[in-house]
């Protein structure tokens, strides 16, 4: 089961008993917001796309959508989605509960600055009823293959917004 794999990464750091899980749903942004009693935008939504045929993970704010060009601007290439079984077989977690953590080796991980907003936000924990709680700094540190921080997210931004 993914959260148990999720639970051991974070055993070694002391943080496991931090993962909670619910009895209801928090496989959507919006379930997930009712579940930890926050807003959606401070759900860590983790996004899974195909790079030259490697899996990667985007970690972004819930309010957020990707904005195919920054995307493409960053990672040279058009943003292609991963289906519901290459999440499975190449990441690891099932949608609803792809994360961040106790990844394969060849799955990278970006966060994007959307989430810098907030103090704390929420990751999924490896299944589609669990979340933890982590600073941008914690989820930086304990993000399985972290690379770095990206800007490839739209409708966040104060100016954003006028329209």
């Amino acid at each position: 089961m993914s959260i148990e794999r999720v639970r051991e990464y974070f055993r070694p750091l002391g943080m496991e008993e931090r993962i909670r899980e619910f009895s209801v749903s928090s496989a959507t942004v919006e379930l997930a917001a009712v579940a930890v009693g926050v807003e959606g935008a401070r759900i860590a939504k983790s996004l899974s796309f195909k790079v030259d045929d490697q899996p990667i993970i985007i970690v972004v704010a819930g309010d957020t959508k990707v904005d195919n060009s920054r995307y493409k601007a960053y990672f040279h290439t058009k943003a292609k989605m991963l289906t519901f079984e290459e999440a499975h077989d190449r990441i690891g977690h099932d949608v609803g509960g792809v994360c961040p953590f106790a990844l394969p080796e060849d799955v990278k991980v970006y966060l994007d600055v959307s989430l810098k907003r907030f103090e704390t936000v929420f990751p999924a924990a490896g299944s589609d009823n669990s979340a933890i709680e982590l600073t941008c700094e914690e989820l930086e540190r304990c993000a399985s293959n972290f690379v770095e921080w990206v800007d490839v997210c739209k409708g966040w931004r104060p100016e954003e917004q006028q329209a």
